[in-house]
């Protein structure tokens, strides 16, 4: 009933402001996918954790616009809550709007709160609507006045990296930017996303879980650069560090009256990454240019630096991971673990490894039929006991000082099915071959996502998820511009490049499949047909074998395997103590 009431509370407010329709995204002003507690705002209102969706609030009707990672996770926790699941056909676009045009009509008023609400979603909501004669107002905040005890901004210290870890200073990440700026002739660009303002800044903090980013918002201009962000975060040390760089601090909250007094022809935005609400304090007389952070290009490609100390990474992962799976494996049979309880050895193995800060996401353990969801998290309320019978799959990650790690992994605890079987093999088949493309530069992500899904296509299976996706440099394990899947999207692959590949197969109700490496795109060869380019698999952790019906596999994929074990084992041998080197040594036995 609480839910119930939240949403009662809000019709109220609809009711006493003239409001049709509101529109509750899930972002912050940052248009962060992970969000600080303040502003969990479709978890409070519906009770739903997922990290993406959208609520649409109307008199009669409340519903949840969610994609198919979330579909499950989403009729279960909207149970009694007053809001129903709506499934999205394509993952991440605004089809709620389209339900908007068709339910109103000239005088109706459909609102949102520009705060939490993208330029570009602002945008598609007013071209939809408004040229039907509806009325759309973006500066409406329903919840703060409803959101009892609602937490503060987190207040946690934030810190600066050093050049020698990220390979380039906070100088010259500026001038690169300000080049961009030059060539694009406007005089200001305001950076509203975390993590471009920490890669830009080389400033890391603990104001969202798992990314170790700070709220702020950096404006650039040709000469000065401003920090808008809580100065109590920073040391006295960092701040003059930052003021030498050429960057001045004010308070976060007075980046809104900033923006107003800015004195330029034209000024960049990111109408992906920046709220409505900066996007209205811009003044009239300045034309707003709108275009990807050039910080979201230059932190995608990693610098030899990043990349070594990537490869580092990988190797104390490893350590972790192997560690991890030999104790699940010894400790099965006990019937006292849970998926909570191996999510929490795993962090501890993980936090054992130098320069460990954080898990890099919640980790997904999920067993039996846990495993189907996507994204599940287990709860104190879904914790299941582990038995030594069935799959359980293990999608984690670690956030280091040298950088991050995401990887998952379906490992047999007993009795498995040639169902099972034959879905891991497949599903593996995708990953080598997503892992073995060899590609001409500019290919796009949607390129390689087919290519990985082309052997699971050819069973008639497929799974409702992308392929992959960019990852940060101890930032954020989403990272874009570019992405591995099906979407349209005009990024090429390019040289330096990490993402994941990670396919999967999902049986509601009774299991999930999917295994992830992250890869390094490189140069490969250059000849009269132009420049070829492919991928070096970062990951270093066992693939399961005996979960493996060869019958199903080419010679070319056993022998990937078979190499990949092989080269596994030898990296991670040296720092294992002798028994856990055997066991390894077994694990990557050749086919």
């Amino acid at each position: 009933m609480e839910h119930i009431k939240k949403l009662a509370a809000i019709r109220e407010s609809m009711a006493e402001r003239g409001i049709d329709a509101y529109i509750i995204p899930s972002a912050d002003p940052h248009i962060s996918e992970y969000l600080p507690d303040r502003f969990k705002a479709i978890a409070w209102t519906s009770g739903f954790t997922g990290s993406a969706g959208t609520l649409v609030i109307t008199q009669d009707f409340a519903g949840l616009w969610t994609d198919a990672r979330y579909f499950v996770q989403g009729r279960e926790q909207l149970v009694d809550t007053g809001f129903e699941l709506v499934k999205l056909k394509i993952q991440h676009k605004a089809e709620y709007v389209e339900w908007l045009s068709e339910k109103f009509s000239k005088g109706n008023t459909v609102a949102f709160d520009g705060n939490l609400t993208s330029l570009l979603l602002a945008n598609t909501i007013k071209e939809k609507l408004e040229p039907l004669g509806i009325c759309v107002k973006g500066s409406e905040d329903l919840l703060d006045a409803a959101w009892e005890d609602r937490p503060l901004l987190p207040t946690d210290a934030a810190y600066l990296i050093h050049p020698d870890t990220t390979g380039q200073d906070a100088a010259s990440k500026i001038a690169a930017i300000r080049h961009k700026m030059e060539k694009l002739h406007t005089q200001a660009h305001i950076i509203s996303s975390l993590d471009d303002l920490a890669w830009t800044l080389n400033i890391r903090g603990n104001d969202v879980p798992c990314n170790p980013v700070v709220l702020g918002f950096l404006i650039i201009e040709l000469e000065r650069a401003t920090l808008f962000i809580d100065n109590t975060k920073l040391s006295a040390a960092d701040q003059a560090e930052l003021n030498a760089a050429g960057v001045d601090i004010k308070p976060y909250d007075s980046v809104h009256p900033a923006v107003q007094q800015l004195a330029v022809e034209q000024i960049l935005i990111d109408p992906k990454r920046t709220c409505y609400a900066v996007y209205e304090s811009i003044p009239a007389h300045v034309t707003v240019l709108e275009d990807t952070n050039p910080s979201t290009f230059l932190k995608a490609v990693k610098n030899p630096t990043e990349v070594s100390f990537s490869r580092e990474t990988m190797l104390k992962d490893g350590v972790a991971l192997t560690r991890f799976f030999k104790w699940l494996e010894e400790n099965v049979s006990k019937g006292q673990l849970t998926e909570i309880s191996i999510s929490d050895q795993l962090r501890t193995f993980r936090a054992a490894q130098d320069g460990f800060v954080d898990i890099s996401f919640d980790t997904i353990a999920g067993y039996l039929e846990h495993g189907a969801l996507p994204h599940y998290k287990a709860t104190p309320k879904s914790d299941a006991t582990l038995k030594p019978s069935g799959l359980l799959l293990v999608d984690s990650g670690g956030q280091y000082t040298s950088g991050t790690t995401d990887i998952t992994r379906v490992v047999s605890l007993g009795n498995i099915t040639a169902e099972e079987k034959e879905d891991y093999t497949i599903v593996l088949k995708g990953l080598i071959e997503g892992s073995m493309a060899v590609f001409p530069q500019g290919t796009r992500g949607y390129q390689i996502d087919a290519i990985t899904r082309r052997p699971i296509w050819e069973t008639l299976r497929n799974y409702g998820h992308g392929t992959g996706h960019g990852v940060g440099f101890f930032l954020n394990v989403h990272e874009g511009p570019q992405v591995l899947n099906p979407s349209n999207v005009d990024v090429a692959i390019e040289e330096g490049m990490i993402s994941s590949i990670e396919p999967g197969l999902y049986r509601e109700g009774s299991y999930g499949i999917r295994i992830e490496n992250l890869v390094l795109s490189r140069m490969l060869s250059h000849n009269e047909f132009g420049d070829f380019m492919d991928f070096e698999t970062l990951t270093i952790c066992y693939i399961a074998t005996d979960l493996v019906n060869t019958a199903l596999l080419d010679q070319k994929h056993i022998d990937w395997l078979n190499q990949y074990n092989d080269w596994t084992y030898n990296q991670l041998a040296p720092l294992l103590t002798e028994e856990e080197a055997a066991w390894l040594k077994e694990k990557t036995k050749a086919i």
